[in-house]
């Protein structure tokens, strides 16, 4: 059972008052404490907060970017990757009151879970405005420049496979090729890894679009 200073200190660093305190406590419990015992984990909150925060970030980018459908869904997805979830939930300190048990690695995906059970958490006890509240002060849209994650994520949610890239140098730089779904793009630059990050921002778009 989840000590109370800890729920209190939870709570703080939410910077939101829960009604319901077994909800909050619910937020808290990965799969592993629940399956010592440690009652019902939050992997339901988890799927209930990830179409809040899809539904937020939609909402936000219809209502203050103009652009089209395939920019919407690319600048969507830099708000709502895993990288981005993660760094939300580092930044607020969350993951140092996750109940867990036996190696579990708590960064990467468990973090992104974690903040996603949370928003489900307040959307339950609040409603959606708590929830967007909660939202538009804690995330933060992943750097535009790490297109290269966005695509990898892209795809493996789709595919079992990885992009494939393949550069060759020019006189005017280098040019680089990626290839993922049947689709490919290219991309020139001064560098290897400017060529990369440009040809998987144009197939990402053009994905996207799809």
């Amino acid at each position: 059972r989840a000590k109370m200073s800890d729920l209190f200190a939870a709570e703080a660093a939410i910077g939101y008052t829960f009604s319901d305190k077994a909800l909050l406590a619910r937020c808290f419990c990965h799969s592993s404490a629940a399956n010592a015992g440690g009652g019902e984990s939050n992997e339901r909150l988890e799927f209930l907060g990830d179409a809040v925060v899809q539904l937020y970030v939609t909402d936000l980018l219809y209502r203050t970017d103009g652009g089209r459908e395939g920019a919407l869904t690319a600048k969507r997805q830099s708000y709502v990757s895993r990288g981005a979830l993660e760094a939300a939930c580092e930044a607020l300190g969350l993951i140092d009151y996750l109940r867990y048990t036996g190696d579990v690695l708590v960064h990467g995906k468990t973090a992104a879970n974690l903040y996603e059970a949370v928003v489900g958490g307040i959307y339950l006890d609040g409603g959606y405005a708590a929830a967007e509240a909660f939202l538009s002060r804690t995330l933060l849209p992943q750097e535009a420049g790490n297109f290269r994650a966005l695509l990898q994520e892209y795809v493996q949610a789709r595919s079992k496979a990885l992009p494939v890239y393949s550069s060759r140098d020019t006189d005017g730089g280098v040019v680089c090729t990626v290839s993922a779904l049947g689709e490919s793009a290219t991309a020139c630059a001064p560098t290897k890894k400017l060529a990369e990050r440009a040809a998987a921002r144009c197939l990402f778009g053009k994905l996207s679009e799809q």
